[in-house]
């Protein structure tokens, strides 16, 4: 079986923000997510599969709740990392909660276009089942976009 016929897994998709239905294309129109002015510009439809990204009008309010999750999840990994590592402590003149809340919110600053893009990727991918056959398979009903080209940005 060759490197194209192998079927990508789930998780390194998601992680590299790659059409949910083929697994293949990106998502993204730029790959690096540290070029702000067009880090979350993506493209209308996969690349490779034609799969539309953009399902209905405001599809992707829903990513609020995902990148809060995954910044939550993030802030509590550090906290036990720091604490196993370094450790705290409640003594005064011991500043090494507040170094860890600094460094924190420093990576989460940094990380933020990263937790972005992951959490739009993670969104698409609920929503988008991924299809063995999309070579041979039309994009199903439910899978097309549900959006009135006349409204867009009409709100």
């Amino acid at each position: 079986m060759s490197i194209e016929e192998r079927k990508p897994g789930y998780f390194l998709s998601v992680l590299d923000n790659r059409c949910p239905r083929c697994r293949r294309g990106g998502i993204f129109k730029n790959s690096n997510p540290y070029k702000l002015n067009t880090a979350l510009k993506m493209h209308s439809a996969c690349p490779v599969c034609s799969q539309p990204t953009e399902i209905e009008v405001g599809f992707y309010y829903g990513t609020a709740y995902v990148s809060y999750g995954l910044t939550v999840s993030f802030s509590v990994f550090t906290f036990i990392i720091w604490w196993l590592l370094i450790g705290f402590s409640v003594q005064e003149g011991d500043f090494r909660l507040l170094w860890w809340g600094i460094t924190n919110a420093v990576l989460l600053i940094v990380l933020q276009p990263i937790f972005m893009r992951l959490s739009r990727s993670l969104w698409l991918s609920w929503f988008v089942k991924y299809d063995p056959d999309w070579k041979i398979n039309s994009i199903s009903e439910e899978n097309m976009e549900r959006i009135v080209p006349e409204q867009m940005n009409n709100w």
